[in-house]
Parts: structure tokens; C-alpha cells; sequence
């Protein structure tokens, strides 16, 4: 059966530990070579289009950049239809989209069909699964001792301080799976909905899932000892008229020099990127000795290079998730 990647909950822990792995090989097999890669972009990005584009190239594919309108997803073309056709040149289907809707449905129309092409979630409303894989590479790597390896995670916390929006959704899944303590302060009226709530209430279910979640709208007690920050921006694309509302509700939420002494003496600090300084992050803490954001930013590659050679079979036995994205 066609493996996809929509969100975290796609994909086993024990499957979610060996794509990692995977990941921080230094070669892997040309998986895409002779092969087409679609990348669908109804909202445009920095970061994403480059990880995946070089990630292809570094497997011998070929990447197809689209943009929202060439294709018009409802619009022009159904986003069944549009997932039919790109099937038929492409090996694997990217897609950064406005509804999280329109993967499940590229998805249901490609299954249907019995159609081997994989759709993986560049960014929807709901999720940021590529991200969260790109941090927990990150953590993995600078959180562990000199020269001795990958760090074990479980047990380790990271406290997120901002909007809980769909980066953070994906962030908490992906901790809570490798069995973090994680900790999410947001202000009232922008912290995840008691759906939400339920629905990582449920995914915690799982034995595997060993982590822990904790929310809260006061960001010390979120940050008290733990050992990595993460934040984002407060104003989102298509949040833009909501910028100064969200300036005054975010106020005393910036990850800030005195926030961050708050934390672990050797806490770490991450930003999914573009950051805003002297907003949700001061300059000092980004720009600072425990900032590992480039380091992040440059393993959204290293992040799409293990997720494409999983999903393509290297590594790639174990048996599709009962969980899968449905619990949207």
C-alpha cells in the first residue's frame, strides 16, 4: 500500500525513529533517479521550496515547481484531478496548500485509483509535518554529548511559546512520539481548541507515544528548566489583518534574554523561520550562542531527503499506521 506523509500520526514511532535515522545518513540511495518530483505552492516559501527542490536533486530526481495558480486547485481543476494528472509524470506529489482538505482528497482520488504515488504535506492549515521532522533532527543533534551520537529525546522537554498554530500542532505531535515532556504556552483565545486538545488527547493513547503535553498561557512556567525554546511568528501569512490584534494579545510572550535564563542553563533555542526580531524573538536569543536555527534551517534538506528515501523504500517495512491523519 502507498505510504503518504499529511502529518506526523502517518507513520508508526518505531517507523517515525527509523526515517530519522535514515535522515542523518551521510549518502543514500538515488531513489528518484529518472524521476519527477510535482511541488504544488498555493502559498509561496523560502525555506520549503529549497529543502525539497536540492533534496530531490541530491536523490537524482527532478523537481517541478508550481505555482497555486497554474493549477488552481477548485478553481481550474478539481484537486482530484489535478493529483491524477501529476501523477501520471511524477513519482512523488509535494503540495503546500491553503485547506488541509485538499491532500486527503488528492490522496483519496491517487488511492482510489491504485495509483503508487505518494503525496506529502509541505505545509496545510492543520499541519507542518516536514518541519517538525527538520526539529527533531535538530534536537537530536544539538542536544547530544560531544562525538557520542544522535541525542535520546525522550525524557528531554521543550517548551513552545506562541500562537498554536499548525508548525506547533506538528511539533507537539512529533515530540510527544519520541517521548518528550512538551510544554505549550500561548494566550488565551490562541491555544489549541479542546478538538485539538482531544485529538492529541487520543493520539497520547498509544503506548508508544510516550510523551507528555502541558499547556499553559504563562510562558515561565512553561520554560522553567527546560531544555529547548521554540517559537514562531504571531502574524502568519493570511493573518495579515489580524497583525496589530495579535502585537497586543502576544505581549510578554517574546523569547527574550530573560525568558531565556528562565530555561536550562543549556537550553537551545529554535524558530521555524521567518523571524520577526523584537516580536515573538528578541534579536539577542536568535542571534545568540544557544540559537540553533540555521542549523534547523538547514536540516529541512536533511529532513526531506530521509522522508523521500523512506517513503520511496528505503528503510520503509512496517505496516501503515492505524492512527494516519484521519484523526483530523
Amino acid at each position: 500500500m502507498t505510504r503518504h506523509f499529511l502529518d506526523i500520526e502517518d507513520i508508526s514511532v518505531d517507523e517515525l525513529a527509523n526515517l530519522l535515522a535514515l535522515a542523518e545518513q551521510p549518502t543514500l540511495a538515488r531513489v528518484l533517479s529518472g524521476h519527477g518530483v510535482a511541488m504544488i505552492f498555493e502559498k509561496p516559501s523560502a525555506r520549503t521550496r529549497n529543502s525539497t527542490e536540492m533534496a530531490v536533486f541530491s536523490l537524482g530526481g527532478h523537481a517541478v515547481y508550481i505555482q497555486g495558480h497554474e493549477v488552481g486547485l477548485d478553481v481550474r481543476e478539481s484537486a482530484e484531478d489535478v493529483a491524477r494528472t501529476l501523477a501520471c509524470y511524477h513519482r512523488v506529489l509535494c503540495a503546500r496548500v491553503i485547506a488541509h482538505d485538499s491532500l486527503h482528497r488528492m490522496v483519496g482520488a491517487l488511492d482510489a485509483g491504485g495509483v503508487d504515488v505518494p503525496v506529502v504535506n509541505l505545509l496545510s492549515d492543520w499541519a507542518h509535518p516536514c518541519q517538525a521532522l527538520a526539529d527533531l533532527l535538530t534536537l537530536r543533534e544539538s542536544l547530544a554529548p560531544d562525538s557520542a551520537g544522535p541525542a535520546v529525546l525522550g525524557g528531554r522537554s521543550i517548551a513552545y511559546v506562541g500562537d498554536a498554530n499548525n508548525m506547533c500542532r506538528s511539533l507537539v505531535k512529533a515530540a510527544m512520539a519520541v517521548g518528550m515532556d512538551v510544554r505549550v504556552a500561548s494566550p488565551k483565545g490562541f491555544s489549541f481548541s479542546e478538538e485539538e486538545l482531544a485529538v492529541l488527547a487520543w493520539l497520547g493513547r498509544d503506548e508508544h507515544w510516550t510523551g507528555t503535553l502541558h499547556t499553559t498561557d504563562e510562558p515561565y512556567e512553561a520554560v522553567d528548566g527546560a531544555d529547548a525554546l521554540y517559537t514562531d511568528v504571531w502574524t502568519s501569512m493570511g493573518q495579515e489583518e489580524e497583525e496589530v490584534l495579535r502585537r497586543k494579545a502576544f505581549r510578554g510572550f517574546t523569547v527574550d534574554e530573560k525568558l531565556l535564563a528562565a530555561a536550562a542553563p543549556t537550553a537551545v533555542v529554535l524558530h521555524c523561520l521567518p523571524a520577526h526580531r523584537g516580536e515573538e524573538i528578541s534579536a539577542g536569543v536568535v542571534d545568540g550562542p544557544q540559537s540553533v536555527v540555521w542549523r534547523q534551517a538547514a536540516h529541512r534538506m536533511t529532513a526531506m531527503r530521509g522522508l523521500f528515501a523512506w517513503l520511496l523504500g528505503a528503510g520503509n517495512t512496517g505496516p501503515v499506521s492505524a492512527r494516519g491523519s484521519a484523526a483530523r
